[in-house]
This record gives structure tokens, sequence and C-alpha cells, in this order.
């Protein structure tokens, strides 16, 4: 059974800070390496979202219509196809284990390798929605909104793929139980992400839309490291 950092140091505000910021820096240099592994996930999105456009009418109401739905799906995609990484390497060569055991409280080090899974994968896809969007005829205020629709929507989608991927951690059919776990409650960052846009639209202002996205992003903050820690320890012991 593996033995965990003592309880009195795991609340230690002190240590709190220092343990994301040394687990954000590693992971950050991990994905560094692997630069090939970000370019396809970031790939993966901008052909699904090109597809779009190609496989339906070019007609610029439809497509400004059906835009930041496909925009959303894709960057849901893009998040669950870069899940199994945050967990699944460390837990199979060992690692996560000696990071349980380190000084650091698990919840720190599991908060910033959240962190981490954002600023490689949800980031760019919010940076380049905008960009994207001008396939579907999108105007300058749209692509504003649903960019930062993304920046607020996307780290819920890391906070909660991060749940799922500790779930799934050692299981033989993993992948596709994460998805199964998942793809449910991404649906309500879905609808308010994309009717953000869509209020804008009609003229009825984005302010709801993102609002709730903010309170699910405060929800997701405070709760998710804390249940994904406890899915890693299950999954240790």
């Amino acid at each position: 059974m593996t033995k965990h950092a003592n309880p009195a140091t795991a609340v230690s505000a002190g240590a709190i800070l220092p343990g994301i910021r040394w687990s954000l820096s590693r992971d950050l240099r991990i994905a560094l390496r692997s630069r090939a592994e970000l370019g396809v996930q970031l790939l993966f999105y901008i052909i699904v979202v090109s597809l779009f456009p190609l496989a339906t009418t070019p007609e610029r109401n439809l497509l400004a219509t059906m835009g930041p739905g496909v925009l959303w799906v894709a960057a849901l995609l893009a998040s669950l196809l870069s899940l199994p990484r945050l967990f699944a390497s460390d837990y199979a060569d060992g690692t996560l284990e000696q990071i349980a055991l380190s000084p650091y409280p698990l919840e720190a080090l599991v908060s910033g390798k959240i962190l981490a899974h954002w600023l490689t994968t949800g980031l760019p896809v919010a940076l380049l929605a905008p960009l994207l969007g001008v396939q579907y005829a999108m105007d300058a205020e749209s692509g504003f909104v649903l960019a930062a629709a993304l920046l607020v929507g996307t780290p819920i989608l890391s906070l909660l793929g991060a749940i799922g991927a500790a779930l799934t951690l050692g299981l033989r059919a993993g992948g596709s139980l994460l998805a199964l776990l998942i793809l449910p409650l991404y649906v309500p960052v879905l609808i308010f992400g994309a009717g953000s846009v869509d209020a804008v639209r009609a003229g009825l202002g984005a302010t709801a839309n993102l609002s709730l996205l903010g309170a699910g992003l405060l929800v997701a903050v405070v709760g998710a490291p804390f249940a994904a820690t406890a899915a890693v320890r299950i999954a240790l012991d």
C-alpha cells in the first residue's frame, strides 16, 4: 500500500503554491519536449473545424449559425484527446507514486498538472478560435466573445477531465471509459459556451452565458482538484 505525505504537511498553506509551481514547470517541460504531440492536438482541432465548411453549404448565415457549436465541439474533442497524458504516463512508470510521496500536498501537485494541461491544450485552442471562425463568416465581435468563452470554459474541461483521467487510471479500457464518464459533464459547458456567441448574434449580449461559465469555473476550481486527488490516491492504493 502506498504511503502518502503527512496530513499536517498536506494542509500546510505554505506548501501549496510551491507545489503547484513545481508540478506546473515539470509538466510544461515534459510537454515542450514532445512538441509533436502538442502539434498533433492543435492540428486535429484545426482539421475538424475546417472540414465542416467544406462539407456543408457556403451560405454565410448557415455557416455563422453553426460555427460556434462546431468550434466548441472541436475544442471539447481536442481536450478529451489529450486527457490521458495527465496521469497515465506517470502512473505507468511509477513517477506518480513518487510524486505522491513528495513533501508537497498532492492536491497542489494535481492542480499544477491540470494547469499545465490547460496551458498546452485549452489556451492555444482559445487563441486560435477567432482566426478559425473566419471560415464561418463570424464578425469581430462574435470572434471576441467566442475567444472569451473558450478562455473561461476550457479550464472547466481540463478540471473535469482530470477527475475522469484519475478515475480511469490503470483500467484496460480507460480511454473509452474516460469519454463515457466525461462527455456528459461537458454538455453544460458546451451549451453555455456556444450559446454566448448565439446570444450576441441575436442582440441579447453574452453576459448571462459568460457569467454561468464563470460560476462553473469557480465551482470546478474549488472541487475538481480534490476529487481528482482522491481518485489518484485510490488508484495508488
